[in-house]
């Protein structure tokens, strides 16, 4: 890897990262570890799906990374009867210049926040996805390009919800990570409750550029090729499973490779250890592996399967970059 990250380039961009996190953070309580994680997502360039109950703050931390991320942001309330021109947008006759123009829907922001993205119909799904993989949109035989960065928020209720939908394959695999913010503790409900009137109100902590600027730096931090090929082997062992159907795909082992160097720049590293990887594995992969019916009736979890084959596959020995 040429022009490889410095250990005072990469201390600089773990402030810049830090600064996001703790703004997050003053709306969010107890959830530190989240926080971190979405952030590392957000850096690698993934879009991220934050899937829980309701109540539990997935939309406040989406629309709050969206506000300290600074640039464009809009917000899609996804209902059953939303159209994939509402997502997208579509044409409308000019009268001035008598012409059909196409009008830019709201995926056209730097951060968009998909709310309850599972309650829209399978087609209207589909319309993100060559948003999220292309940064582009395609209608009517002519390309829009997405503004830069583009990054996708999404929330989603459980699947046992009434009207929900699953969201298939395909899109799921455009997500970078996937995160469950869960529950909050005693006292960190009784903090949230006693500061619901006080909360402050969330400024940009950087521009788009800063964002970028620390996103490329985090692409030169030091991977050793044997981490690259620990990643291998641990997607080869999920596609080998024989309680796995869907294994992990090539998009999913790079994902974890460019998460792991976001991980590594934000605790000061440059240099990526196989415990990045570790930490990882399962926030990056658990929602791209689809188990077999029968593993699923014996009670069997993604996340079983990814810790049976964590704990299996050798650690390779690396040195510092």
């Amino acid at each position: 890897m040429d022009n490889l990250a410095t250990e005072e380039e990469v201390i600089s961009g773990a402030k810049i990262f830090s600064s996001l996190v703790n703004n997050v953070a003053q709306i969010i309580k107890g959830k530190n570890n989240i926080i971190h994680m979405s952030c590392v997502c957000l850096f690698a360039g993934g879009h991220l799906l934050i899937e829980d109950v309701p109540g539990v703050g997935k939309t406040t931390l989406a629309k709050a990374l969206a506000t300290s991320m600074g640039g464009s942001q809009n917000r899609i309330q996804f209902t059953p009867d939303l159209l994939p021109s509402d997502v997208t947008g579509t044409t409308i006759f000019d009268q001035v210049e008598n012409e059909f123009v196409f009008k830019e829907g709201p995926i056209f922001a730097n951060v968009v926040l998909a709310d309850e993205i599972n309650r829209a119909s399978p087609k209207t799904q589909s319309a993100l996805l060559e948003a999220m993989e292309e940064r582009r949109v395609t209608f009517d035989g002519k390309t829009y390009i997405l503004p830069h960065p583009h990054m996708v928020i999404a929330t989603q209720n459980p699947v046992e919800l009434s009207g929900t939908y699953t969201l298939p394959e395909a899109q799921l695999d455009r997500f970078m990570m996937s995160l469950s913010i869960g529950y909050p503790d005693d006292i960190d409900e009784v903090a949230i409750m006693l500061s619901t009137d006080s909360a402050p109100d969330l400024m940009a902590v950087m521009s788009t550029n800063d964002f970028q600027d620390v996103a490329k730096l985090s692409k030169r931090v030091y991977v050793a090729e044997s981490l690259a090929n620990y990643i291998v082997s641990l997607a080869q062992e999920t596609r080998d499973n024989v309680d796995v159907a869907l294994g992990v795909s090539p998009r999913g082992s790079i994902a974890l490779f460019h998460a792991a160097q976001v991980l590594a720049m934000s605790m000061g590293r440059h240099y990526v250890t196989p415990d990045d990887i570790k930490m990882l594995a399962a926030k990056v992969w658990e929602h791209r592996i689809i188990l077999t019916s029968q593993a699923r009736l014996s009670g069997a979890t993604t996340k079983d399967i990814l810790q049976s084959i964590i704990s299996r596959v050798s650690i390779p020995t690396v040195k510092a970059g």
